[in-house]
Parts: structure tokens; sequence; C-alpha cells
């Protein structure tokens, strides 16, 4: 009898784990893009402009990021005062940020540009990555997570999907920060519908090392008419 029950146990351990092997990387990614709006819906988001509270060095602040679909994102937060200011564009990016030494604006290191480029997709680096240019591969599971590493020449970032509502729970990938490379982790949690449709994280962890800071989302607007030259580095 005991053997029986330990061949049964053996059966259904392999179909669940079969199963769990003959989910592709793609069939993962399909069912993510499903979870947050699906296709035809992300094809519709042209702009999406953002006012979040970014939480860091023990205070609440003022923070806003535009994005132009494919062409540029604009980050603009205001810390004690102290004006950040983090660009990424199609072609490249700069930054104005005084705790970096950067008091005008500068080119970005291009450690951290290509670390962070897939910030100008509306619709994520996921989906069709094969077209952003992209290569995925799933690493197998984690936990509750699908691990999937998405690769783009040098720079890689592993994505972490939950098994259940395929959202991404958590992002991991290389940065530089100083001059000093430096792992980020970002977490993204409490997901919800817009207007729109589309399903976003409204909170946001980062942890770049011992550093540590986080965005509360608090409005989002889709398709807001946003003007192309703001992401133009203003010339000092």
């Amino acid at each position: 009898m005991k053997i029986v029950k330990l061949c049964l146990l053996f059966l259904i351990a392999s179909s669940v784990s079969i199963k769990a092997l003959a989910q592709t990387v793609d069939d993962i990614i399909a069912k993510h893009i499903a979870a947050v709006g699906g296709k035809e819906k992300l094809s519709q988001i042209k702009t999406v402009c953002t006012e979040s509270t970014l939480q860091v060095m023990g205070g609440d602040n003022p923070s806003k990021t535009t994005l132009l679909n494919g062409k540029g994102m604009l980050s603009e937060s205001d810390v004690n005062g102290t004006k950040i200011v983090q660009c990424y564009t199609d072609k490249g990016g700069w930054m104005i940020n005084p705790y970096m030494g950067a008091t005008d604006p500068q080119k970005m290191p291009d450690e951290q540009y290509q670390s962070g480029k897939s910030q100008i997709y509306a619709d994520g680096a996921l989906n069709d990555y094969a077209a952003k240019g992209y290569k995925a591969e799933l690493l197998g599971k984690e936990g509750n997570s699908y691990k999937i590493k998405l690769t783009n020449g040098n720079t890689q970032a592993v994505y972490f999907i939950d098994d259940s509502t395929y959202q991404i729970s958590k992002i991991v990938s290389k940065s530089e920060m100083q001059g000093q490379p430096v792992d980020v982790v970002t977490s993204l949690s409490n997901y919800q519908k817009t207007d729109f449709g589309y399903v976003a994280p409204m909170k946001i962890d980062v942890s770049l090392g011992d550093f540590q800071l986080g965005y509360v989302v608090k409005k989002i607007e889709i398709n807001k008419d946003v003007d192309p030259k703001i992401f133009e580095m203003p010339v000092k």
C-alpha cells in the first residue's frame, strides 16, 4: 500500500512538473500581457502621465513621470527642495541629480541608460520583446514566480512573474551609481485597473544596494497630449 501511495505521489508531482515545463517563455509573457489589459488595449496607449509621492530619506516628495510611447520617458522629482530629473529616450539619456554631483543637465552613463531605457515603452519591455531588440529566456521558477531573463546586448534584467496573477512582482537588473556598478531590485505591487482599462502597479519600491526609495502612485492619465520637446536635454 505504501508503495502504491508513493507511486501516486510521484505521478502527481511529475504531472505538475511537466505542466510547468510545458509553459514556454512566450506562453507566460502572453498571460502577463492579458493580465495588464491585453495587446489591443496596450496598442492604444500613446502617452502615460503619472503623479506620485516619492518616499526617500524619510520624507514624502512630489514626483511626476511623462511617457511618450517608444520615444521618451521623463521623471521629475522635488526632494527637499532639490530637483532631480531622469530622462530616457530612444536615442540616449540625460539627468539632473545634485545628490550625485550632476547639478546641471548631463548625459547619462551608458550602463545606466542601457539598464533603464525600456522605460520608454508604455507596454513594457516584455510585450513584443523581439521587435524591441530583446531576447527572452525562461529560467524556471523561484517560489511562486516564473523567472524570465530579458537580454539586449550586454545588458540584462530578470523579471519575476507571479504564477497566479501573471503580474510582474519584481525586476532585478544592474545599473551604475556614482561610477560604481549596483544591483537594482524593483518591486511592484498593489496593481489596479485604470479608467482606461490598463492595469498598473500603484506601489513601486526600488533598492540600490544600501539606498532605498519608493513611489506611491496617486494619479495616472492615459493619452494626454505630450510635447516631444520635453525630452530634449536643456543646454546650459
